[in-house]
């Protein structure tokens, strides 16, 4: 499964409105159509854990994540969208 991430410069990490997420293309430009034309989004892998004690799911915040509501869980591949 990719998703596509965009990212805004001009917020702060952990704003609220720095990533934006798509889950497809068409999420993808239906946000750019209405807030930045001109944006691009880079497509990423998502990484799932297959074994091991918490591949069923967990509550628990990973170390990693400082930010409550923005854990980023993936990795580059090559591909873009932009508008």
């Amino acid at each position: 499964m990719t998703v596509f991430v965009y990212v805004t410069a001009s917020k702060q990490i952990g704003d609220k409105d720095h990533v934006r997420v798509f889950a497809n293309v068409d999420a993808g430009e239906k946000w750019f159509e209405e807030n930045d034309p001109e944006g691009v989004a880079f497509e990423y892998e998502v990484l799932e854990l297959t074994a091991g004690p918490q591949a069923a799911g967990s509550a628990a915040r990973p170390s990693w994540c400082s930010t409550p509501g923005v854990p980023i869980l993936a990795r580059c591949r090559i591909g873009t969208f932009a508008h």
